[in-house]
């Protein structure tokens, strides 16, 4: 990697000879000073008389699942935490229409909603068995017993809490949730989310979903969770400039 230019950054003279700065580069808050180096960076790695500081690296040691009701914000969050992780976001939900050919809705109108939680409980078998990755999975997968057991083993789990008002302006607009086709949507929405609540309160972790809160911040949440388990390790990476 080439040395720092330093001719680009301004040049701020003061205080005694021996100790003022020579260059200063707010932009990477990189200092120099007679008699010592100080280095400070807000990621990346950089070269300093001939030194350099490694970036670190973040690696996922085992799956993580998001938990949570329709329009938590599962799929979103999952996205956000494969970029940052550089892993897979699968959605078993996508899964199961991409093998099929047919929309959630669809399935559950033909062949019921059992049959669509028995093709649910086998995709995410076979998704976990894969590489770590980060894993959506619908609303309704954490109830069955059998589901449960199998995502505590294989991953850790993280459930994203969401009130009633925050799910319901996420959902009301959309069409595509077969749960939700009935005369009172809302009402079916707080009976889904009062029914479930007992059953995703037993994930090992939890997020409470704050309106305010915008997709990174929420993932800078579950990341914290992640790190604080051991899920996520960081490295120092090998080499590179």
């Amino acid at each position: 990697m080439r040395p720092m230019d330093l001719a680009r950054c301004p040049l701020k003279m003061s205080g005694p000879p021996r100790a003022r700065p020579i260059g200063v580069c707010r932009q990477l808050n990189f200092t120099i000073s007679h008699g010592r180096r100080e280095f400070a960076s807000r990621g990346g790695q950089f070269s300093v008389m001939g030194e350099s500081v490694p970036q670190q690296e973040l690696r996922l040691t085992r799956s993580v699942v998001l938990i949570g009701m329709m329009g938590a914000g599962k799929t979103a969050i999952g996205r956000a935490l494969s970029t940052k992780l550089g892993v897979e976001i699968r959605d078993s939900d996508a899964e199961i229409v991409l093998s099929s050919q047919l929309t959630i809705a669809e399935i559950f109108e033909k062949y019921g909603e059992p049959f669509f939680r028995e093709k649910e409980g086998q995709v995410i078998a076979r998704l976990l068995d894969g590489p770590p990755c980060i894993l959506s999975t619908g609303g309704g997968a954490w109830l069955s017993a059998s589901n449960r057991e199998m995502l505590l083993e294989k991953s850790t789990v993280v459930w994203l809490e969401a009130d009633l008002d925050l799910l319901w302006s996420r959902v009301k607009h959309k069409s595509h949730r077969p749960l939700l086709r009935t005369e009172n949507p809302k009402a079916t929405l707080a009976e889904l989310l009062a029914t479930r609540t007992p059953s995703y309160a037993l994930a090992p972790e939890k997020v409470t979903v704050r309106a305010a809160w915008s997709i990174a911040q929420t993932a800078a949440r579950v990341m914290d969770i992640l790190e604080r388990s051991g899920t996520v390790v960081r490295t120092a990476r090998a080499g590179g400039s």
